[in-house]
């Protein structure tokens, strides 16, 4: 098994070697001339420049958004807290394409927002209302699509220590204002970095919101470098810059983890504070309307177009349906397989614990630079012909990108199971596929459908990479999305953009589960 361990390892880590294939192999220089010349004199300023203010204004979105609704819950008892706590975590269900597409569809000129208001106010236009198709609108989007990251990070982190630091604070003279921002926001550093890392990392990592807002990031550039110029090396180098962008967030969020470590000497939590009068109409206001605009209002848009739509169903709808759950169901079950081959390696010698982590490194590649890298070297061997002729390119494309999800699932089942139960197996004379076989699995039930819960949405949800590797004719219900928005038939994505969302309240409902027994 050790033997396998290494070479399968390095196998799921190629897309990497081929961001470098090109330099290596091809002697086209795009950086003197040709495709990335012209980017570089005309756009590759812009790119900059829109990616930076893009994840600035995202992050300053979701720290207000996720940090004040965690602190609120967990600090304190108003009408509807019960409901709030599980509730603010629906957004994770919708994807960040299609939260674009229903934020366009809500607050344009011809939108339900703005025609209730010129009817009530008798005016033809509002020419004070911002235009939702812009920068401005793609940071309001995805700060209410992607604050829950920092809310369930950050609300653990306050859960632990937040009552008590208060309590201090309050023996020392200060006001609960003071002391949030004296003593708990500087503890709880390290939990908000994380969220707001993988909130950003999204960002990033996204191309069908950002094109539909019309705003030209890395992610766009790649397509346009790619698909427009047909120039794969300027592509390539495209995609370097966006991982440059995503590693140094990655570094961020691991050196806040790694450095910054605080102890509790605190035993059980203070008790949450009730609310009444104003600060408990604050207190459901503020999480209301997070949950308004984060969830109900695009559950409502979307219930609204589905209606405009009637009964009517487009014909190539159970063909996204079909090739949306075959590609999920494959990449879950093989991630799941992979998880409990590495996991119970690693458990089996501990020395081999590089290897997990090198996997884990597969989630901070966006789809688009993990589609260049597969295609750059699929392309360096003549190969690229298979993604015509099957899907497998495509789900190892998944794998790559999913897998570290499944695998922490597994890892944390099996931190679970004490080694003495393994020493007891060996003694009964098990060898070690049969104490995997025997012992851990059905131990690990539960940790297994979750793992393949979430690998399953993610890959219904993944649009850059599915864009860029499926075989012809082969659209999922993500592609079919971004493809009708970008026809601007909005009233026919209601269906596939349903049911991508009915998909991923699973993994949702499953956190709920555990947040309403914490």
């Amino acid at each position: 098994m050790n033997r396998i361990v290494a070479p399968l390892a390095l196998l799921l880590f190629l897309p990497l070697f081929g961001l470098a294939a090109p330099f290596l192999f091809s002697g086209n220089d795009s950086l003197a001339t040709g495709t990335l010349s012209h980017l570089w004199n005309f756009v590759l300023g812009g790119y900059i420049a829109s990616t930076l203010v893009l994840i600035l204004g995202v992050g300053v979105g979701v720290f207000i958004l996720g940090v004040g609704n965690a602190w609120i819950i967990a600090n304190y008892d108003f009408p509807g807290k019960k409901i709030f706590e599980w509730a603010l975590i629906l957004p994770l269900a919708v994807p960040t394409y299609v939260m674009a597409y229903l934020f366009v569809d809500l607050l344009q000129f011809s939108g339900p927002i703005q025609s209730t208001l010129r009817a009530i106010l008798g005016m033809d236009s509002l020419w004070f209302f911002p235009d939702p198709r812009s920068l401005s609108g793609a940071i309001w989007s995805f700060s209410f699509c992607l604050f829950p990251y920092v809310y369930l990070i950050t609300r653990t982190a306050f859960l632990e220590r937040s009552g008590r630091l208060i309590e201090v604070s309050e023996t020392l003279g200060y006001s609960q204002l003071q002391g949030f921002f004296k003593l708990v926001l500087p503890m709880a550093r390290p939990a908000i970095f994380a969220g707001m890392a993988l909130a950003l990392m999204e960002v990033l990592a996204d191309f069908g919101a950002v094109s539909y807002f019309g705003v030209q990031t890395f992610a766009t550039g790649i397509f346009k470098a790619w698909l427009s110029f047909g120039d794969r090396v300027a592509a390539v180098q495209l995609a370097l810059g966006l991982l440059s962008f995503v590693l140094l967030i990655f570094f961020i969020e691991q050196s806040s983890r790694s450095k910054l470590r605080y102890a509790s000497s605190a035993r059980g939590r203070a008790l949450a504070k009730p609310l009444t009068g104003k600060g408990a109409l604050f207190a459901f206001a503020f999480c209301g309307v997070t949950l308004l605009c984060g969830f109900l209002l695009p559950a409502f848009a979307l219930l609204q177009l589905l209606f405009k739509q009637g009964l009517t169903i487009d014909i190539r709808y159970l063909d996204w349906l079909t090739n949306s759950l075959a590609v999920s169901i494959l990449t879950a079950v093989i991630s799941v397989v992979l998880a409990v081959f590495f996991a119970y390696s690693v458990r089996m010698n501990p020395r081999l614990s590089w290897v997990n982590r090198l996997l884990g490194f597969g989630y901070a590649l966006p789809g688009a630079v993990l589609a260049i890298g597969i295609l750059s070297f699929l392309e360096i061997f003549q190969l690229a012909w298979w993604m015509s002729a099957s899907i497998l390119v495509l789900v190892y494309a998944y794998l790559v990108r999913f897998l570290s999800s499944s695998l922490q699932s597994v890892e944390a089942g099996l931190a679970r199971i004490t080694p003495s139960m393994d020493a007891s197996a060996a003694l009964l004379g098990l060898s070690r596929s049969q104490i995997l076989k025997q012992v851990h699995v059905p131990l690990l039930k539960r940790s297994l459908i979750t793992a393949g819960l979430f690998v399953f949405v993610d890959v219904m949800k993944e649009l850059p990479a599915t864009l860029l590797l499926r075989p012809f004719n082969f659209d999922t219900l993500a592609v079919a999305t971004y493809q009708l928005a970008a026809d601007e038939r909005l009233a026919e994505l209601a269906l596939p953009s349903l049911t991508i969302v009915l998909v991923g309240l699973f993994p949702v409902l499953v956190l709920s589960r555990v947040i309403s027994k914490s």
